[in-house]
C-alpha cells in the first residue's frame, strides 16, 4: 500500500471506531511535526524578525488582545 489512492480506499473499509482511532494518530502526528517546524524556525533564527516587529507593535501600542473583545 504506497500510494494515496489505496490508503483511502484502505480507510474507506475500517469500521467508524477504527477511523475515529486513525483520525486521533493523524492529528497528534500533524501536531508533533508543528513542533518540531516551529522549533526548527525558532532555532534558526527565522522568527526573529517576526517577533520583533510584534514586541514594537505592543510597545507602541498598536496591538489587540486576542481573541478581539
Amino acid at each position: 500500500m504506497s500510494t494515496l489512492e489505496e490508503i483511502e480506499k484502505a480507510i474507506e473499509k475500517l469500521p467508524p471506531e477504527k477511523i475515529f482511532e486513525l483520525g486521533d494518530w493523524l492529528r497528534q502526528r500533524l501536531d508533533d511535526q508543528w513542533d518540531q517546524q516551529i522549533e526548527s524556525d525558532v532555532r534558526s533564527g527565522r522568527l526573529t524578525d517576526i517577533a520583533a516587529q510584534a514586541i514594537a507593535a505592543y510597545r507602541a501600542g498598536d496591538s489587540r488582545d486576542f481573541p478581539a473583545k
